[in-house]
């Protein structure tokens, strides 16, 4: 199988492509869900569209906590069948599907109370390894163990003494979410998907009752395609209501949007050798190792403002901080947050207001013929979404169709991984890189690293770390374009690259070179340039107004100062 590049060239052509004749299956939304439906479509052998409105993960498939994780906290809502499916996925991943991706990351658990909480969630942490063991998929993962105060103060020095009596040891699993979006995005495209970016579903085309195609905006070129489908998914997460909207129909079911802001600081901020996870009062908290940096997760607050750009306000940034530093020796100030990003969680409307009370679990119906809509669920459960969103387009087809295959379709950049980690050092003395940047490659590109490294052969210069953020080369902001799809300055610093979050003053000091480098796979002229660096900084300091604003309303009105897209 040959891998698909999504450069310029094949965008306009799967446009073209889909609008020539009948696809099986369109799936409109490029989340992680629409990305797995197209892949698993597409893998039985269906002929298969992917649209999406904006970028690959550009809602809430890149600001999520970056968890691959059975959901603890699910145990205690005996919610077991949701936590045993979790797991086994999370081992899927780990194991076959996506191990260049997907990584284990340990977590602390401090106790505070001695005697029943040891026994209380040592049992269900017990249980949640048992259940990741028997699903036949978690034997890669170490097991918990049981730790003094001593003990945990070694391992975590950032805690404050008085804030634990002993501590617990899990593993889960953690990834890039938006690079792993952009990765199942090629892998379909690979299996002979056709998927375009910046390509906006308008209006349904109809038969009678009969949802048939679709009426797509090129939000690039300008121009419209009516791209005709036996069956439609909708995979939209939280602009699901939206997208039923335009064909009047609000569906069986109502998407709520819950909004969970993250805080990224530097590593040396915080002493620690393990991720930590803490108890709120209204869910739980997590410091998550990232690189050199940490994140601070998440918050669960209802959100019915702005769906493309949820602001995160000085009262979420407060509420975080004082919940962290509730347990830190040496508390963390607003001075040393480096980067912010908000996200919303569609979520199952319940009985419950408390959006933490509304299911994590996933529904697909048939509300008209030829549509399906698949929405809620999390992130690690991807596939299993797919699959069940698929199924239910197969009811409509007048076909035999295989059954689901994706269990054992590793995404592209997985074959041959664990070979070239082993010969990492040859890499790095092959082309002249540092041992440390060729593991970073490998762990973002995977096998495909040969392709980053082919360019950085080319031109030399690709291989110098890009200007103000020296943990990225050159070469993957030429890769992200011409490979990867990225069309826009945001979507590279973004996206591609955590830059707007990783670095004291969000990816300015890199804007121009950065721009500079698309430009050259894009075809931009220097006004261009000039268009997206300015963009760029006017979305960076709308969303810093909004960071300083005290609730959510003002906080939206601020963020919503920067246009959302620059028209070529």
């Amino acid at each position: 199988m040959k891998t698909a590049r999504l450069g310029p060239e094949e965008r306009v052509q799967a446009l073209a492509s889909m609008a020539e004749r009948e696809l099986d299956v369109l799936v409109v939304g490029a989340g992680v869900v629409g990305a797995g439906t197209a892949l698993d479509a597409v893998t039985r052998g269906l002929s298969t569209g992917l649209v999406e409105a904006r970028d690959w993960a550009s809602g809430t498939s890149s600001r999520s906590s970056k968890l691959i994780h059975g959901g603890l906290r699910y145990l205690e809502m005996l919610d077991f069948a949701l936590v045993r499916e979790a797991l086994k996925e999370r081992g899927l991943l780990l194991e076959r599907l996506a191990p260049h991706l997907v990584k284990p990351v340990p977590f602390l658990y401090p106790l505070q109370h001695k005697g029943w909480e040891r026994l209380y969630a040592g049992s269900g942490v017990a249980l949640y390894d048992a259940m990741s063991v028997s699903s036949g998929h978690g034997r890669g993962l170490p097991t918990h163990r049981h730790l003094s105060r001593r003990h945990a103060l070694r391992v975590a020095p950032c805690l404050r003494k008085d804030a634990l009596v002993g501590a617990l040891q899990y593993y889960d699993a953690q990834m890039d979410d938006a690079r792993f979006v952009e990765t199942l995005v090629r892998t379909a495209a690979s299996y002979g998907a056709q998927v375009a970016s910046r390509s906006r579903v308008v209006g349904f085309l109809r038969e009678g009752e009969r949802v048939v195609g679709a009426r797509v905006q090129d939000v690039e070129a300008g121009g419209e395609y009516e791209i005709r489908a036996k069956q439609i998914v909708n995979a939209t997460g939280v602009w699901t209501d939206d997208t039923q909207a335009l064909i009047g129909e609000r569906g069986q079911f109502h998407v709520r949007a819950s909004k969970g802001i993250h805080l990224v600081v530097p590593k040396d901020r915080i002493h620690s050798t393990t991720g930590l996870i803490l108890r709120t009062e209204k869910s739980v908290l997590f410091v998550i190792p990232w690189g050199r940096h940490w994140i601070v997760g998440t918050t669960d607050t209802d959100w019915d403002l702005d769906k493309a750009h949820p602001a995160a306000s000085s009262a979420d940034i407060d509420y975080l901080l004082e919940h962290v530093n509730s347990v830190l020796a040496v508390p963390l100030t607003r001075d040393e947050v480096q980067g912010v990003y908000a996200g919303l969680r569609p979520l199952l409307a319940g009985e419950s207001d408390a959006t933490s009370k509304l299911s994590r679990e996933h529904t697909v119906a048939h509300p008209v013929p030829g549509l399906v809509v698949v929405a809620g669920g999390k992130y690690t459960t991807y596939r299993v979404m797919a699959k069940d969103a698929v199924d239910a387009a197969v009811h409509g087809l007048d076909q035999r169709v295989a059954d689901c295959v994706t269990e054992d379709v590793p995404l592209v950049g997985a074959e041959g991984y664990t070979a070239l980690w082993n010969a990492r050092a040859r890499i790095a003395a092959r082309t002249g890189l540092h041992v440390v940047r060729v593991e970073h490659l490998l762990n973002r590109f995977g096998s495909l690293t040969e392709e980053v490294l082919a360019l950085i052969a080319d031109d030399p210069s690709l291989g110098e770390p890009l200007t103000g953020a020296d943990d990225y080369l050159r070469a993957e902001v030429v890769y992200a374009a011409s490979h990867e799809g990225a069309r826009h300055l945001d979507d590279v610093l973004t996206r591609r690259t955590r830059i707007s979050i990783e670095t004291f003053d969000r990816g300015v000091r890199s804007a121009r070179e950065c721009a500079g480098l698309m430009a050259s796979v894009l075809g931009w002229d220097e006004g261009q340039i000039d268009k997206e660096v300015a963009h760029y900084k006017k979305r960076v300091e709308a969303e810093r107004e909004s960071q300083r604003q005290p609730d959510d309303l003002t906080a939206d009105a601020a963020r919503l100062g920067a246009p959302d897209i620059v028209p070529l």
